[in-house]
């Protein structure tokens, strides 16, 4: 049985960096949501095929987790203008061989948003495969497992060199932006468990 979600903290034993394949075949099977299950087993099929699943340079695809942040009212998500691939995208990154998604998605947010005492959710929300090609790259997919992590209050962000752009938008203001169907998918989850959660 999945758990209900519940917020965890940098500091947390649970987000503790893993080479464990088995780890992130367990946080797959526990993502809640709905629309991503052909997306999931055709995630924990290629886990079981690649042992450098969570290797950027593992093909066809590798492990990554994005984090879908939102403010401490709930009320808005950040959203950022990517640099390399010119598109609103929600942070997130490269495993780099760390199987605790929960654990990337965090650290993938701090490092794109500048914010300190994020808190990650768990279980993840959403779960999304998708072809990159990046310039000076081969086109490949990124098998992404996606968080719900909550700002603390009075957060200001500040990007780096991989986002031209940081903007909080409110679920409304989202359908202006032209972004893809998973992160859409993903905002809805987002913002339902975010209004749940304890």
């Amino acid at each position: 049985m999945t758990p209900s979600p519940f917020a965890l903290a940098a500091d947390s034993v649970a987000l503790v960096t893993s080479d464990d394949r088995g780890v992130a075949r367990q946080l797959l099977q526990d993502a809640i949501g709905a629309g991503f299950d052909l997306d999931r087993q055709q995630i924990l099929d290629l886990i079981d095929e690649h042992a450098d699943i969570a290797v950027r340079t593992c093909r066809p695809g590798h492990l990554t987790g994005s984090a879908f942040v939102v403010d401490s009212s709930r009320m808005m998500c950040l959203l950022l203008f990517h640099t390399k691939l010119q598109r609103w995208l929600q942070p997130g990154g490269h495993a780099d061989g760390d199987t605790n998604l929960a654990h990337v998605a965090l650290r993938e947010a701090e490092e794109e948003t500048g914010i300190s005492g994020l808190r990650v959710v768990i279980p993840a929300i959403d779960v999304d495969i998708h072809r990159v090609d990046p310039p000076k790259e081969d086109a490949h997919l990124h098998l992404d497992v996606r968080y719900l992590v909550i700002a603390p209050a009075g957060s200001e962000p500040e990007g780096n060199h991989e986002s031209q752009a940081l903007r909080w938008v409110t679920e409304a203001e989202l359908l202006d932006f032209d972004v893809d169907d998973g992160l859409r998918r993903m905002a809805k989850a987002g913002f339902e468990v975010a209004a749940n959660l304890g």
